[in-house]
Order: C-alpha cells, then structure tokens, then sequence
C-alpha cells in the first residue's frame, strides 16, 4: 500500500514539474516573439502597432520630442526612430537569459542593420571614451496582466 501511495505521488509532482516547465518555456517563447515583433514594426514604421507592444517609460522619447504631444505616443516613437538616433532595427537573434526577481525576461539580442549585416555600435567617446564595439544588448519583457507580453526597454541609442 505504501509503495502505490508512493509511486503516486512521485507521478503526481513529475506531471507538476513537467506541466510548469512547459508554462514557463510557453511563456518564454511568447516573451520572445512580443520582442521580435516590436522590433519589426518600429523597423517597418508600424509605430502605432509598436505602442501596444511596449511597456516601459516614455519619460527618454518625451524629453527629446519637447514639441510634440507627450499623449502621442506614435508620434514620439516615428520621431525616435526617424530623428532621434534611435536604432530602430529588426532582431536577428534573441538568446533567453532568464527569469529576474520581479518576473521580467530578460535577453540577449543581437540586431540586423537595414542592408541585413549584424548591427554593431562601436566605441565611442564621452565618459568611457575606450568602450569597446558593442553587438549584444540586454532587453527586458514582462507579462501584463491581461496575459500580453511587453518591452520594456527602448531601442539603442546613438546620439
């Protein structure tokens, strides 16, 4: 008797454990499309599909667009894009990182240029002037509450 109750319970938490790794693995390949798929739409100029895609602060695209409607959110990305120095690229590679503390997935992505060759930004000046050439870049999606997956970080920048 004891070794069925045992054996069921070991079958119980094996379906428990496999069912939540499938979720999570779920949940992670939908991060990682709601990342690809706003990227292509900033690179397509689909600016107003990218505003439901996107999550994070509009506080950056706000300060650099002081003429335009701080609620047009549209508008402030075509102009991040098109004026800003925003690189608004589509995503050859988004590698998973991890699951942070407060839930984000974060990634490792690589971007493509318009002609199709890896996006590199190369070192520069200011503060750090001897930054190496950079490829990769971390971005963070997290999940809404009403299940939509989201970008929190905006585009790289080069001034």
């Amino acid at each position: 008797m004891f070794k069925k109750c045992l054996t069921l319970i070991t079958s119980i938490l094996v379906v428990l454990l496999l069912g939540s790794c499938a979720t999570n693995t779920g949940k992670q390949e939908k991060a990682q499309q709601a990342l690809r798929v706003f990227f292509e739409r900033l690179a397509g100029g689909e600016y107003e599909a990218a505003v439901a895609q996107y999550g994070g602060s509009y506080e950056t695209l706000v300060s650099f667009n002081p003429a335009l409607n701080p609620d047009d959110q549209a508008a402030l990305w075509q102009s991040g894009c098109q004026v800003n120095g925003l690189q608004c690229l589509t995503v050859r590679t988004a590698i998973f990182a991890e699951v942070s503390d407060t839930g984000e997935y974060i990634f490792t992505i690589e971007f493509n240029t318009h002609d199709g060759s890896l996006f590199v930004l190369d070192g520069c000046c200011g503060e750090n002037p001897n930054t190496p050439p950079q490829s990769q870049f971390e971005y963070r999606v997290v999940e809404g509450g009403d299940g939509q997956f989201r970008v929190l970080d905006l585009p790289v920048y080069i001034p």
